[in-house]
């Protein structure tokens, strides 16, 4: 999907042990075959990608992100305050790739590149969170500090058992939270949760999954999953058995879907985002924008949209 046209591709060259800064001259490579000419961006810090985005759209054909999911937030975040619909390539090169991993993204950097010279755009929805945009997931509560407050050292050096490690040291911060959520649809819930995710996506964290059917990437719905804290190890195996069947019919588990939450609770919780840190309130509003941006994928993957 060529011909002269314009790129600009944003890298986080510190993400997934260096995987981007490794494979940026094949990346390049493939790109000019194409006749792109690309514009290559390096991020130092958080928020580089969203602001390169938002600057350069109107120049450009064409965004290519390289590095992570919450990179992949930056740039789809940095097309919608742009307002131009400008589709998306992502290039996984983090070290849990969770969204990467729904779409069925190629985790070899040149195939992936290849894939979206090759490839045609989709429409895929987006999350307004606040005045924020995630991409994949909110979520709130057990291990969901782990992503963002996991030195990036650390994960450069283990990669996805990193994130296990660094989970498990919470497991002794371990508290529940009160919130009531109101769905689009009427339905109201309230009572004290362990941990809560609304998703678009059928991995979250690289270890808790939804079912292949159960989640449309582009169907104007999100997902709610919600856990209470289980009362004895018996409940806590039902639990983990039900997430595993992906049944998720046990007592402290609430699956449900919505186009919009709004949810408040007695004090400020912090949310995470795409796996970065997130905004803190105790009164939000979470809505899921229909197919708000265009991303490129391989013709000969097959997904629910």
């Amino acid at each position: 999907m060529s011909n002269n046209k314009t790129m600009l591709l944003v890298v986080n060259p510190c993400a997934g042990q260096r995987k981007a800064q490794k494979g940026l001259a094949d990346i390049i490579d493939v790109f000019n075959r194409a006749d792109y000419r690309v514009l290559t961006y390096l991020t130092a810090a958080q928020g580089d990608c969203e602001r390169a985005v938002t600057r350069y759209a109107d120049q450009v054909d064409l965004i290519v992100c390289c590095g992570g999911d919450g990179t992949f937030n930056e740039a789809a975040s940095g097309v919608m305050r742009s307002g131009k619909k400008l589709p998306i390539g992502y290039i996984p090169a983090g070290s849990t790739n969770d969204f990467a991993a729904s779409l069925r993204l190629s985790s070899d950097l040149r195939q992936a590149a290849k894939d979206i010279v090759n490839g045609n755009t989709f429409s895929l929805d987006v999350g307004l969170f606040g005045e924020r945009y995630f991409s994949y997931v909110a979520s709130f509560g057990a291990f969901t500090k782990t992503s963002y407050t996991t030195p990036q050292s650390v994960k450069n050096l283990l990669g996805h058992a990193a994130y296990v490690l660094n989970g498990i040291q919470e497991l002794s911060q371990l508290r529940t939270h009160q919130l009531r959520f109101e769905l689009d649809d009427g339905t109201v819930i309230e009572d004290s949760f362990l941990f809560g995710a609304i998703t678009n996506s059928t991995s979250v964290g690289g270890i808790l999954t939804l079912a292949d059917n159960a989640v449309d990437l582009s169907d104007g719905i999100f997902e709610l999953l919600l856990i209470r804290m289980p009362k004895d190890l018996i409940e806590l195996a039902d639990c983990v058995r039900a997430i595993q069947r992906q049944t998720y019919d046990c007592n402290i588990l609430t699956f449900r879907k919505g186009k919009s939450f709004r949810i408040t609770a007695p004090e400020e919780l912090r949310w995470t985002l795409d796996g970065e840190m997130g905004p803190a309130g105790a009164n939000l509003e979470v809505t899921c924008l229909h197919k708000a941006i265009d991303l490129i994928r391989s013709n000969a993957v097959t997904i629910k949209v």
